[in-house]
């Protein structure tokens, strides 16, 4: 199994900047593809940003030109950066990894508050 530990949430002002990290911990040898996704309340949870093992990203329409995600395989952590942040970018924002089976782990997720 994979144990996934978020930081790096908070309040910040329309277009301010926001560094969340993730770390992988447990069975990370198999992990293939990590991202971060987001939930706003009474929505659905969508795909925020997402990386391969190999290095290889997709964005969300939405956070393109602002949003960069980036891992380290040693040790395992997954970072988004967050810029010129928009109210719109509020929500609770979850870090999941994928496994080669496309057995999903979440974390707990972190809140992210942008006030105008």
């Amino acid at each position: 199994q994979v144990q996934l530990v978020e930081s790096g949430g908070g309040l910040v002002q329309a277009g301010g900047s926001l560094r969340l990290s993730c770390v992988a911990s447990g069975t990370i040898f198999n992990i293939n593809r990590m991202g971060w996704y987001r939930q706003a309340p009474g929505k659905q949870r969508d795909m925020v940003a997402i990386i391969t093992r190999g290095g290889s990203t997709s964005y969300a329409n939405s956070v393109k030109g602002r949003f960069t995600i980036s891992r380290d395989n040693a040790p395992n952590t997954v970072y988004l950066q967050m810029n010129s942040l928009k109210p719109e970018d509020t929500a609770v924002y979850f870090c999941a990894a994928d496994n080669w089976n496309n057995q999903r782990a979440w974390g707990q997720g972190t809140q992210v508050t942008v006030s105008s």
